[in-house]
């Protein structure tokens, strides 16, 4: 697939940002590897001084020389931990850089592309391909979370209230300007396409319940003393060489404790230890958002909820929470867990800090995800705005009829260098419009054209038109009607069943506008025009308002019995020397030109053969 829609000033602004990203990758990349070098050299090091004091009895410097490797192997850790950070958010700057050359290029996204929301029963979203492969949804989604994936698809399956709308596009365009910014964002949010969807579920859960400990408060006490009885044992050994077995009984009474915790130990592990790391990654999320300065009213709001916190910020709250989960996790190295564990009694302080925090935060910390959840689905949409300068806003309309009304109208996931814009108008009133035409003239993707440019507007996102005014409305469509193998349903029991949704939801307080392909194709031909005539004077009759479009002529005679309500469109073709040339563009009345004789010729199929 080529191409949507080309914009190669953007596209150049993308390829110099991969360009600067990589830079900084290789620069952090030899960081990283210096640091990783310099631990096996201090590592070595080390076990050569213990073998030389081994040899000679050196114990004090033997003390000495393993006090000092922990500090300086903690702090190259550190180091490097921290270029692997800088390394991995460039990697993840230029990734999100790329793929966005490769949305508008060839639709490919790395994002999901929304295939667990797809609904063959719901109003619209199969018939108008919002969900799965090659959807709006792989095109527009930019939400790494999984909560940023329900926050888009529950904007696409549902329209949003007008006031809603306004301010949705207002951030949009905010976000928009903030290029920078909202790469940053992706950029550091990535981690999460690849989360585990229950993780933070199963956290929220861990978090909620705050644990005693027996023996907590003389633990505490006991943790803050234990470095310094540590330090005490070995000034001890340096005046009196017969004071060494101190050391070791400390190590003993400091390991059987920790032992005797390992419940609580384990627990905290089993539930948290794994999203140390991710929560950090979170907590810098959280701190973008509140140190960003928005003027619009809903991102504003948004951060807001982040700030405003009992206990401080929600970014500091969590970063918090991180490190103690990540100090948790030192137990796992072999070396500086049993060091730190036997000696400053490790594991169990941070158990013990970790219930601390937690009975400090029992305020629900979903609030502040959905936050992070509403600014990836805004940011998604903004990036239609980012990405095709020739979209528009649509304003919505207000009046008690109905008013979809577009210039320039066309699909936004055919290939701009191929699509076709036409102009329509329905401008606050009740209308149904016929639309008549030949097979592959265009008529389906018409439809799906107001439909699928609908369903953008009406979450606060721009359209694929020149300008466009549309009502707040939900949409019905029937177009792809399918049997079911699974349910014993036939296509024309399908097809009822669709028609009575349809029509329980027209009549109703909220304004529903249909899109209707070609009905009752699972009958004759008789049946099919007279049950097609029957259900369109019974949405009259309804008021109701939308599009239908058919092969039958006959419909289009319904405009003389209802001139006031019914209009004809029609797609026709062109043929010289045999050939059909479409141009697919709409046009007022009802087709005279039909192209399934020639289509049956060009296979072999003379239809006006005796």
């Amino acid at each position: 697939m080529e191409n949507i829609s080309m914009n190669p000033n953007i596209i150049k602004d993308y390829e110099k940002r991969i360009i600067a990203a990589q830079q900084k990758v290789n620069y952090y990349k030899k960081l990283v590897n210096t640091y990783s070098l310099s631990r096996l050299g201090a590592f070595l090091l080390f076990v050569l001084v213990v073998v030389l004091c081994a040899i000679d009895n050196q114990y004090i410097l033997l003390e000495v020389s393993t006090f000092l490797f922990i500090v300086l192997f903690g702090w190259l850790v550190s180091k490097q931990s921290k270029y692997e950070v800088e390394k991995t958010f460039f990697q993840n700057l230029q990734t999100v850089n790329e793929n966005e050359i490769a949305n508008m290029l060839t639709r490919s996204n790395i994002y999901d592309n929304g295939q667990e929301y797809y609904n063959e029963k719901h109003y619209y979203t199969s018939d108008l391909d919002i969900f799965g492969q090659s959807s709006l949804f792989q095109l527009v989604n930019r939400a790494a979370t999984p909560l940023g994936n329900e926050k888009l698809a529950t904007w696409l399956n549902v329209p949003s209230v007008k006031e809603l709308i306004l301010k949705r596009q207002q951030s949009v365009q905010e976000l928009g300007s903030k290029l920078d910014w909202k790469m940053d964002f992706q950029a550091s949010i990535l981690f999460a396409v690849k989360q585990e969807k229950n993780q933070l579920k199963q956290l929220f859960a861990y978090l909620r319940i705050a644990t005693a400990i027996p023996g907590e408060k003389w633990l505490i006490s006991y943790a803050k003393i234990a470095p310094w009885l540590l330090l005490a044992s070995i000034v001890a050994t340096v005046f009196y060489h017969n004071t060494g077995f101190l050391i070791v009984l400390i190590a003993l009474i400091n390991n059987r404790i920790t032992s005797s915790k390992g419940e609580y130990i384990e627990k905290a592990d089993l539930v948290a230890g794994k999203m140390g790391k991710v929560l950090g990654n979170y907590a810098l999320i959280f701190s973008m958002i509140e140190n960003e300065n928005f003027e619009s009213e809903h991102c504003n709001a948004i951060a807001e909820r982040l700030k405003s916190k009992q206990n401080g910020s929600v970014s500091a709250n969590i970063k918090t929470l991180s490190k103690l989960i990540n100090k948790l996790n030192i137990r796992l190295n072999m070396v500086l867990g049993a060091l730190f564990n036997m000696f400053l009694l490790w594991s169990v302080k941070q158990v013990i800090a970790i219930e601390i925090w937690k009975r400090n935060n029992q305020q629900s910390l979903e609030d502040a995800f959905e936050a992070v959840a509403e600014f990836e689905a805004l940011l998604s949409i903004a990036g239609l705005y980012i990405n095709y300068p020739d979209w528009c806003f649509p304003e919505i309309a207000d009046g008690d009829g109905y008013t979809l009304t577009a210039a320039g109208i066309a699909h936004p996931l055919i290939n701009s260098l191929t699509r076709v814009e036409n102009d329509y108008e329905l401008n606050d009133t009740l209308k149904i419009d016929i639309i008549t035409g030949s097979n592959m003239a265009g008529k389906s993707t018409f439809l799906r054209t107001l439909g699928i440019n609908t369903i953008l507007a009406l979450c606060g996102a721009p359209v694929c038109a020149k300008s466009m005014r549309v009502s707040v409305m939900t949409i019905i469509s029937y177009m792809r009607i399918k049997d079911s193998l699974n349910e014993s349903t036939s296509t024309f029991k399908a097809e009822l069943d669709r028609l009575q949704m349809l029509l329980g939801a027209v009549g109703g307080d909220e304004k529903v506008y249909f899109l209707i392909d070609e009905m009752l194709r699972g009958t004759n031909s008789v049946d099919k025009y007279k049950g097609s005539k029957a259900v369109i004077e019974q949405l009259i009759r309804k008021r109701g308002v939308g599009l239908v479009a058919t092969h039958d002529l006959q419909i289009a005679l319904l405009e003389e019995k209802y001139p006031d309500y019914v209009r004809n469109f029609y797609f026709d073709i062109q043929v010289k020397d045999g050939e059909m040339l479409f141009d697919y563009k709409i046009k007022h009345g009802e087709c005279k030109t039909f192209n399934a004789s020639l289509l049956l010729k060009q296979i072999g199929i003379d239809v006006d053969a005796d």
